[in-house]
């Protein structure tokens, strides 16, 4: 089955900086657009930044400049570096990608201190 597992929340001043992990298992990870989203307490849960099978990029107006999405097919990983992070990137991080269905992983938690 798919599974999606990240890691390397936790908590950080503001101005500092992160990487999350997520390892995926059950498909052909190469093959896939894999994905980054959050989710504040009481908010929605949001794209952060996507990444495509061909490793074009996208992301959220919010992050864009701060943080940079990263895969490494050998290892059926990608990565989410955060950088000059803030307050307001507080949150739930989520690894997700679309096999028949949207896949999450169980998420990571990033604090940011003021």
């Amino acid at each position: 089955q798919v599974q999606l597992v990240e890691s390397g929340g936790g908590l950080v001043q503001a101005g500092g900086s992160l990487r999350l992990s997520c390892a995926v298992s059950g498909i052909i990870f190469s093959s896939y657009t894999m994905g980054w989203y959050r989710q504040a307490p009481g908010k929605q849960r949001d794209m952060v930044a996507r990444i495509t099978s061909g490793g074009a990029t996208n992301y959220a107006d919010a992050v864009k400049g701060r943080f940079t999405i990263s895969r490494d097919n050998d290892k059926s990983t990608i990565y989410l570096q955060m950088d000059s992070l803030k307050p307001e990137d507080a949150a739930d991080y989520y690894c997700s990608t679309v096999y028949g269905r949207q896949y999450w992983g169980q998420g990571t938690q990033v604090t940011v201190s003021s």
